[in-house]
């Protein structure tokens, strides 16, 4: 019973706001101790967890390289190429871009898109100048639908796109998953079935686009009339 310490510890630790590491570290090392781990093993267990985790504060070196990029002008640039570009639309970027994320995720490259890297200096701005160019000054509330819905078409585009790819760790989970309980699958055959899920999604979210498309044309074009009159 007392092994399970570490959880109200961490439910009040973040309730009460304190620093996230100090309530994790104290619930860690409070778990151990009830369950009856040496100090020499309870810190051991820390360093395993950090080494076979390392990798993961690399994403934390792409935070000032964007920064730096934003502010020499990457937003500015971005959206000075999507207002010369006069067929473009809001949801025409964003049907380019899911295009392009599923079709490289399909490859094992998922690395190339993400909210950090690319949605918010790159695809959320091209997102919004194409309205911009079109209907004027956006209000927050059409800014924030637009910046959201460039979010979600990176998700969904990698989420259906990678489990074409046969190496990708969703389809070595869905395997083990089949493999615990009787069914025995290839992940080629994984992978293919996976194909007509991909390209459902793609018709689907193009469709969302396309009625995103629409109901921005509808606000503004009716704002315009009563502005007429």
């Amino acid at each position: 019973m007392w092994v399970l310490i570490g959880i109200p510890i961490v439910v009040i630790g973040f309730a009460l706001r304190f620093n996230p590491l100090l309530v994790v570290t104290i619930a860690g090392i409070s778990t151990g101790v009830a369950g009856g781990m040496h100090t020499v093993d309870i810190i051991s267990a820390f360093g395993k967890a950090f080494n076979d985790n390392r990798y993961m504060g690399l994403i934390w070196l792409t935070l000032p390289v964007i920064a730096l990029l934003e502010r020499s002008g990457l937003k500015e640039q971005a959206k000075h190429l999507i207002s010369k570009i006069h067929a473009a639309t809001t949801g025409r970027v964003l049907m380019l871009y899911f295009v392009l994320r599923q079709a490289t995720a399909a490859l094992g490259l998922t690395s190339l898109g993400g909210h950090p890297q690319m949605v918010r200096p790159l695809i959320a701005p091209m997102a919004e100048a194409a309205a911009t160019t079109k209907y004027g000054d956006l209000p927050n509330d059409v800014r924030q639908k637009i910046r959201a819905n460039a979010a979600a078409v990176d998700n969904i585009a990698v989420f259906f796109g990678e489990d074409i790819f046969i190496a990708i760790q969703s389809i070595l989970l869905i395997k083990g998953f089949l493999d615990q309980n009787g069914v025995f699958v290839e992940p080629l055959q994984l992978s293919v079935w996976a194909i007509p899920t991909a390209i459902a999604a793609l018709v689907i979210h193009f469709i969302r686009l396309w009625l995103l498309d629409r109901s921005l044309a509808r606000r503004f074009d009716g704002q315009q009339e009563i502005l007429g009159k």
